[in-house]
């Protein structure tokens, strides 16, 4: 764990002489702090002099003590804080002309040429116009002898790196605004407690919730809770909607549900234009069916709130991406936005994505609808697409009848969101005319044939719901095979889906191997990832692993607060994950920590030493706290109790120690947004392939079915922007069998990141940054591109 210089980095990034501005503007958002500490550490970090400009726009236009010199030192404690510490504002002045020369003349005072703005399309459309007339501006500046001209020629070009914070998710371009996800933890957190009441009672809830030009907060919401209707803008309802909705609230009612959920976009119409509010909902479900009815409106608590994981490490990424952009800038690079495609970093020409940006309000006011959900991008039309079809039931009769049974298991430890991935299977299933069967404590309740048919009501309700309600074991199918075998024979299965860790993998190799013994195995099966750990080959991102993180931050977030107003404290958590670091690692960024050990990246008793004495140098310039994780199997001598003696002990005089096991607490709790949508949507993709390979290996003149090709049992992942069927074989040669590990994980490229933000000096692999693309170019056309709900 040797920190080492990296000369070839210093060389070609260096930003020795350039001075950044770092602005929010507009609205506020959680996560806009994370970012701004992470453009000024990163900043100095490289060697710049980094600004605040408080207030947004109107600071900038003001100058004097709204453009202060930040130091590192400035942004500490500000990774959990909610909003944005710089302030915010709307600015007329800014708009004028003459705004904006007082404003090119406060930075040229200080030299600043590089400006990263974050906030939404108006904001970005703003620096973007001011870069343009920067040249002019300044001549006006030399013609006032406000300047003279040798600062013209040096400060000539004017640089601008956007990031879009905003919680409407509303910018084209990027899968994910800063906001967005945090701003869905409040609204779930709100959805769930009124799910309790609303039982109680037998009530409708009516949920008014933020985007007057965008549904996605709606839509997702109502994705993540099973909510019985959503009304956005992009796709108004047809004519009629208000009978058809009453009679699917009471269908909902007479199948034995107590409660009703309604979400509302506070910018829903119908076709015509005309306003759909809350209040309108709510009369409507009174007056035609007498049922009890509330209206919840959410307003800013959506914008409040400390951030999420997800929010901080995105904040993170795209603020030390925004950073190495304005560095390798020429007088010719037009602005760009830092985005997040799938699980990569990428540049976008900033006036490309605010045009797509305004042509979707432009289709939307011109009743083009289908095209506004197709500019807003592939995830939203996921979405949609994934809600409709497990929303609204077809009738029996319109339902197609495959005469396939599909049976659904959870395998290995139970993870947050494996319930929305069974609820979300079965219905897609009952949708494609198969008969679906629930299996019971994985592959041990499959041998004793603890086998039932599971209908569409069945699971309803169990997205919000945290483990597994089916039960999950960790047994593997090897020492039950002739049992399961027999089960499988009785009930007919013609195909699995497991949902379930590394155990499910090997579970999924196995079966695999059986088929030449076991005719009933040569059926399609498929896997989703749905662990903790995230430490399954073939997939970034698993089922259960962002609600760990969320459990770990929010955590850590309340012990470094427990040391506040006391003396110097350092605080050593250990995290779950096996041999895997990522819940360290990624969790470690996401918290602030100083530094996280793991197994990936060997360390000694150097490295320990090394620590001690870089938190012993920062307690000295007065912070207050530290954070160092650890992943409960990083190294066998160096234990967690070992840690922290050795720093109990050094740190002696300067720092006292406190440490925590965090334990199952990390698997358990309702699954975040992010798990319930992730596990809705690659389930819904699961069983559309599944019925697919049904299709495909039914033997007609047999009468059953027959697949025994590597592609017809496959793990569902994410690689990069990608949502990818890996025929489960070859992911052997990926796989550490051993330390239950992939040989490659993503995620050690983001552990620079948290030691550069802990002021180590390391090395940084830039190879892997961001690229300029283009918006429309850069849209896959096969793939599901989703890093993000």
């Amino acid at each position: 764990m040797a920190q080492t210089d990296n000369k070839k980095f210093f060389e070609n990034l260096t930003g020795a002489g350039k001075a950044i501005a770092v602005l929010t503007s507009g609205g506020d958002a959680q996560g806009m702090n994370a970012a701004v500490r992470a453009v000024v550490r990163m900043g100095i970090y490289v060697g710049a002099k980094v600004y605040f400009v408080h207030e947004g726009y109107q600071g900038m236009v003001d100058g004097g003590d709204n453009i202060k010199e930040a130091t590192w030192e400035s942004v500490s404690s500000m990774l959990q804080m909610g909003g944005t510490v710089i302030g915010s504002a709307r600015c007329k002045d800014f708009r004028t002309h003459e705004g904006r020369l007082k404003a090119a003349h406060n930075l040229v005072q200080r030299g600043i040429t590089n400006l990263c703005v974050i906030g939404g399309d108006g904001s970005l459309t703003g620096a973007n116009l001011f870069r343009e007339e920067w040249s002019g501006l300044l001549a006006e500046l030399v013609q006032q002898s406000l300047i003279d001209e040798e600062a013209a020629q040096k400060y000539s070009a004017l640089h601008i790196v956007g990031m879009v914070g905003s919680i409407d998710n509303d910018f084209c371009g990027t899968d994910m605004t800063i906001g967005t996800d945090s701003a869905l933890h409040r609204i779930i957190e709100v959805v769930d407690a009124i799910m309790t009441t609303a039982q109680s009672h037998q009530r409708t809830f009516v949920l008014e919730v933020m985007g007057r030009h965008c549904g996605y907060l709606a839509l997702v919401s109502a994705l993540a809770c099973g909510a019985d209707w959503v009304l956005i803008p992009e796709m108004p309802p047809e004519d009629g909607w208000e009978e058809k909705m009453c009679q699917k609230l009471s269908a909902t009612r007479s199948r034995g549900s107590r409660l009703n959920i309604i979400i509302v976009a506070e910018g829903a119409i119908d076709r015509h234009g005309k306003a759909i509010t809350s209040s309108i909902v709510k009369d409507l479900v009174v007056q035609r069916l007498g049922f009890d009815t509330r209206v919840t409106i959410l307003g800013h608590v959506q914008r409040g709130g400390t951030p999420s994981a997800f929010d901080r490490i995105l904040a993170s990424r795209m603020g030390v991406e925004a950073v190495l952009a304005l560095l390798e800038t020429t007088a010719n690079t037009a602005a760009c936005v830092v985005s997040l495609r799938g699980n990569q970093s990428v540049r976008l020409p900033l006036m490309e994505c605010v045009q797509m940006t305004q042509e979707v309000q432009k289709a939307m006011d011109e009743k083009r609808f289908e095209e506004a959900v197709r500019l807003r991008g592939r995830s939203f039309e996921n979405n949609l697409k994934t809600y409709k079809l497990l929303a609204h039931r077809k009738p029996e009769s319109e339902l197609p009848h495959s005469n396939f049974n599909v049976a659904v298991l959870n395998v290995g430890a139970p993870a947050a969101g494996m319930n929305a991935a069974v609820r979300s299977a079965v219905r897609v299933g009952i949708s494609e005319g198969h008969k679906m069967f629930a299996v019971s404590d994985g592959f041990e309740g499959f041998s004793k044939g603890q086998i039932k048919e599971v209908k569409w009501a069945d699971v309803g309700g169990w997205t919000g719901q945290g483990g597994s309600l089916l039960g999950t074991k960790r047994t593997l199918p090897a020492k039950h095979i002739e049992k399961i075998a027999e089960q499988m024979r009785q009930y007919n299965i013609n195909a699995l889906l497991m949902i379930g860790g590394f155990e499910a993998l090997e579970c999924l190799l196995q079966l695999c191997e059986a088929r030449s013994s076991y005719e009933e195995f040569c059926v399609p099966l498929c896997m989703l990832p749905a662990t903790i750990s995230n430490n399954v080959p073939g997939t970034d991102l698993s089922i259960g692993a962002d609600t760990a993180l969320n459990a770990i931050v929010e955590t850590c977030d309340r012990i470094k607060q427990s040391a506040s107003g006391t003396k110097r404290r350092v605080f050593i958590i250990e995290t779950m994950g096996g041999y895997c670091g990522y819940l360290a690692s990624v969790g470690g960024l996401a918290a602030g920590a100083d530094a996280a050990y793991i197994f990936e990246e060997p360390f000694d008793i150097r490295d320990l030493q090394s620590n001690v004495e870089h938190l012993t140098e920062k307690m000295k310039t007065g912070i207050q706290r530290g954070l160092i994780l650890r992943n409960e199997n990083s190294n066998e001598n160096y234990t967690t109790d070992f840690i922290y003696q050795l720093y109990s002990e050094e740190g002696r005089g300067v720092f006292d120690c406190r440490k925590n096991v965090l334990g199952h607490m990390q698997q358990g709790g309702s699954p975040s947004p992010f798990d319930r949508n992730f596990g809705t949507k690659i389930a819904a993709k699961a069983m559309q392939w599944i019925t697919k390979k049904l299709s495909e290996s039914y033997r007609q003149d047999e009468g059953r079915v027959f697949a025994n090709t590597e592609d017809s049992a496959c793990l569902l992942g994410m690689r990069r922007r990608a949502l990818v069927f890996q025929p489960v074989v070859q992911l052997k040669d990926e796989t550490d069998f051993i330390h239950r590990t992939p040989k490659e994980q993503w995620w050690l490229k983001l552990r620079p990141l948290m030691k550069i933000l802990a002021k180590y000096k390391t090395s940084y692999d830039v190879s892997d940054s961001g690229q300029l693309e283009h918006v429309v170019l850069s849209r896959p056309k096969e793939s599901e591109a989703m890093a993000a709900i």
